[in-house]
């Protein structure tokens, strides 16, 4: 699993464990665990920090201090490594001075079994991964022919041995 190690150089200086939203990654390469790091340490200034890193069965969990960081992030994650994004907001608390309503922003973020330029198979047929981001493209190298699959259908793709 890969993991950044216990290490949190961009753990908010306070020391508190104040959080707005929880970053969730599931199945991740170490290339997506480092790009996160990598996007949290150009933010520090702008008071994103991860507050804490927990280790799940097939994933970690990044607790972040910045919703609307959180939510560019998962679009980013989205876009660069292709996968499954979700989004969901819990209402946390509300704010005594101006009642406002606090939610917690939960984004998960699933790396499919597959990457571009591996043989696939899609609805009986095999296909070559051609591009991945909010949508997967593929292309049948024999017939030539190109599907565009939707992220609902992503999970119908399976990886040929």
């Amino acid at each position: 699993m890969p993991n950044r190690g216990q290490e949190f150089h961009s753990a908010h200086p306070k020391g508190t464990k104040y959080f707005e939203g929880t970053l969730q990654l599931r199945n991740p390469s170490q290339e997506v665990v480092d790009f996160v790091w990598a996007e949290v340490d150009k933010n520090v200034g702008k008071h994103v920090y991860i507050q804490k890193s927990v280790a799940s069965k097939n994933g970690l969990d990044y607790y972040l201090t910045s919703n609307r960081f959180l939510r560019s992030l998962g679009n980013d994650l989205q876009n660069k490594f292709g996968g499954e994004l979700k989004l969901s907001a819990k209402l946390f608390s509300v704010d005594k001075q101006s009642s406002k309503e606090l939610h917690r922003l939960t984004v998960l973020f699933r790396l499919p079994d597959f990457c571009v330029g591996q043989n696939v198979e899609y609805k009986g047929e095999q296909y070559r991964v051609f591009r991945m981001n909010k949508k997967v493209f593929l292309k049948n190298d024999k017939s030539g022919k190109k599907v565009l699959v939707s992220q609902r259908e992503m999970g119908s793709i399976r990886k040929c041995e």
